[in-house]
């Protein structure tokens, strides 16, 4: 077990009224799985990965990682999860435009401390492994859609994370270059002795039926979780 939630409510005050994104959500998210959350707007995903991401806190209920309940972390204690614990995979990408691919993925090795040779060295290793060691240099406006998520999953890797995130990964992508990242998501998810879990929050019902597991959300809560139909990477 990676994650655990149990009874969690999260609640929002939108103009005069109180809306409640999630409403008693209960799920168990393994290591070594490539979870898929899927549901109409407004159902709670976003949601669901913000707290599962320390972004933000529920109201009530346990949200438990390896055992240790982050519900209740402080902002610092939030912040200091997220560099070391969980990487971060977005629709936009959020690259530094300025910063060329490898100083865009050792940007958390630096926040973190480690000397900038040692973190140039694993950001380019890791740019090797999603295929882009010859891109180390380019910036984000000298790569394609599909290269600029292929440095934002190296980022996400960069400090070994237990748990990787992901938001629409595809959403910006043609259906080919969405499968290749479908398929480095699901190798970083079974990847061998690294018990590592992948969420996945997507309108993309084939990329979510990719996946190990599909988690429907509706109405802020858990309609549904199966296996899915079809399983993408073999790790190694």
């Amino acid at each position: 077990m990676t994650v655990e939630l149990s009874d969690v409510v999260r609640e929002y005050r939108i103009g005069g009224g109180l809306v409640r994104a999630l409403d008693g959500v209960s799920l168990t998210l393994g290591a070594g799985e490539f979870v898929s959350v899927v549901g109409p707007s407004g159902a709670g995903k976003s949601t669901l990965l913000h707290l599962l991401g320390a972004l933000d806190s529920p109201d009530s209920g346990s949200i438990r990682f390896q055992g240790k309940e982050i519900g209740t972390l402080d902002d610092g204690q939030q912040s200091d999860f997220r560099l070391r614990r969980v990487g971060f995979v977005f629709q936009f990408f959020n690259l530094i435009p300025t910063m060329s691919a490898w100083e865009n993925v050792a940007v958390p090795r630096l926040l973190a401390g480690v000397r900038l040779g040692r973190a140039k060295a694993d950001a380019i290793a890791l740019l090797d492994r999603v295929g882009l060691g010859d891109r180390a240099d380019h910036r984000p406006s000298e790569m394609s859609g599909g290269q600029m998520q292929r440095v934002a999953l190296a980022r996400a890797l960069i400090m070994d994370p237990t748990l990787i995130l992901a938001d629409e990964p595809t959403g910006n992508l043609d259906s080919v270059t969405g499968a290749a990242v479908m398929e480095l998501l699901a190798d970083v998810a079974h990847e061998s002795g690294r018990d590592r879990t992948v969420v996945m929050v997507t309108h993309n019902l084939d990329a979510a039926e990719s996946t190990d597991r599909v988690v429907t959300i509706r109405d802020g809560r858990v309609g549904s979780d199966r296996p899915a139909t079809v399983r993408v990477g073999s790790g190694g």
